[in-house]
């Protein structure tokens, strides 16, 4: 491999001739040979968006020349068409304030920059970074990542199943089963009504979600070192976020105390902990559909699912409800990444929370896997859901507790009674109950009505 030497404030670096990054990046990509886990591509996204915004708000506040604005913002413009993105290698376990991540980002836009212009007219501390510090851009960097994934992936897909489950909801009107609470018999419930749950579940989700945006719409740009907006032109944090809006079509402001913005990461843990609530419940949502789909002869069998691999490589015709696994074992992930993101979110100190690329690294993998696993369960598993309505039926007539229907009638301890004799001596409610007294044969059926207990 052919090298060429970079320097920075701590002298001479080696550096492959072929990546655009210098020599703070490959300080740290040579120190932090740790895990695979990389700063997440959404992420370096997001700094070209505030790279971007951070030369267009320094030429228009006269600190910056409009070629070097422009070289900066075609560079960014490279990076966000995902034109570079082998130029960002390194690791999440590497400084907690992301130091390295922002040098990484302003020495490739420096380093492309001149390359275009061709002459050197790009440094990048002292032009890509101007006005900015890594204590300020990485937060700002979270922030805009965390808000454009939330909206451009999980919101979307969140919204293509809940109209998957309106579309159940109506086709499977008037069909009525057994209700099932601490995994016993329970009163009856209309179909349409059990799927009306699970699509309430989304959206008090989304609402949550879309809540949280507001605090992640906030951006600790312009608080450079300390919170204090050192070397940061006045007006500097105001407009930069108006063009960061400009730039990504949402609207993002200022952060109104740039102190807090750079030490606390509650804003996070507030929008994480939303998306601990959704996995909660498609936990719940993915649970309750594969148990519904047990069998296909020894479970539940209320409902069937599609079919799509082979699930056994000894029991031949064996087919299992492995996207509500793939869903399951996501939550479970997602609920452990929420201990992390609120335990990286207690280690502000004094002025700086150095934390940060491990709290964004698990709140984007949440988010992704999130908006991947929904995606793919409403399109292989939920969209193809049917109802088994003769075992429905057959379920909901064995149960012991349509019982219940009886309460005004014969009172709750003789409906027990009637319960108790039917389940032991295995003959239905009617007989029961008319053997012990409590109605006649007409009576019993002028008023046990199934149907109608939803």
């Amino acid at each position: 491999m052919e090298y060429r030497i970079e320097t920075d404030s701590m002298g001479e670096v080696k550096v492959p001739a072929n990546v655009y990054w210098g020599a703070q990046t490959e300080r740290s990509f040579e120190n932090f040979k740790i895990g695979i886990e990389k700063i997440p591509l959404e992420v370096i996204y997001g700094f070209a968006y505030l790279k971007k915004a951070a030369a267009i708000t320094n030429c228009r506040l006269g600190k910056l020349d409009e070629r070097r604005r422009d070289l900066i913002s075609a560079v960014c413009d490279e990076i966000l068409a995902g034109k570079l993105d082998s130029h960002f290698p390194l690791a999440v376990w590497q400084t907690g304030s992301g130091t390295q991540s922002n040098m990484n980002v302003n020495e490739v836009i420096a380093r492309r920059g001149n390359e275009i212009a061709g002459e050197k007219l790009l440094h990048p501390n002292d032009h890509v970074n101007m006005s900015q510090s890594s204590n300020d851009t990485f937060p700002t960097a979270m922030h805009i990542s965390a808000v454009l994934e939330i909206q451009n992936r999980l919101l979307p897909a969140m919204e293509q199943l809940i109209n998957t489950f309106l579309r159940l909801e109506a086709e499977n009107q008037g069909i009525v089963k057994t209700g099932r609470t601490h995994l016993q018999d329970a009163t009856p419930i209309a179909f349409s009504q059990e799927i009306s749950g699970w699509r309430t579940c989304l959206e008090k989700t989304r609402d949550m979600i879309q809540e949280s945006l507001t605090g992640l719409k906030e951006l600790a740009l312009g608080g450079t070192a300390v919170g204090t907006g050192l070397n940061a032109p006045k007006g500097f944090d105001t407009e930069v976020a108006e063009t960061v809006s400009q730039l990504t079509g949402t609207h993002f402001v200022t952060a109104p105390n740039k102190f807090h913005a750079l030490t606390s990461k509650d804003e996070i843990v507030f929008a994480h902990g939303a998306l601990k609530a959704l996995a909660a419940n498609m936990m719940k949502i993915a649970n309750d559909i594969r148990w519904l789909a047990s069998g296909p002869r020894c479970g539940l069998g209320e409902i069937t699912i599609p079919e799509n691999e082979p699930g056994s490589s000894i029991m031949p015709g064996k087919v299992n409800p492995t996207q509500c696994e793939s869903v399951t074992m996501v939550a479970v992930q997602v609920m452990a990444n929420d201990v992390a993101v609120g335990m990286a979110a207690s280690q502000g100190n004094f002025e700086l929370n150095v934390f940060m690329p491990v709290c964004i690294y698990n709140f984007l993998q949440s988010v992704r896997l999130l908006s991947d696993s929904i995606v793919s369960f409403e399109a292989h598993c939920v969209c193809g859901i049917k109802a088994n309505r003769e075992k429905m039926d057959e379920n909901l007539h064995r149960s012991l507790m349509l019982v219940t229907c009886l309460n005004p009638h014969i009172g709750y301890d003789n409906a027990a009674k009637t319960a108790k004799k039917a389940f032991r001596e295995n003959i239905s409610l009617k007989e029961a109950c008319v053997a012990l007294g409590f109605l006649s044969p007409e009576r019993f059926d002028e008023v046990f009505h199934p149907e109608q207990m939803v």
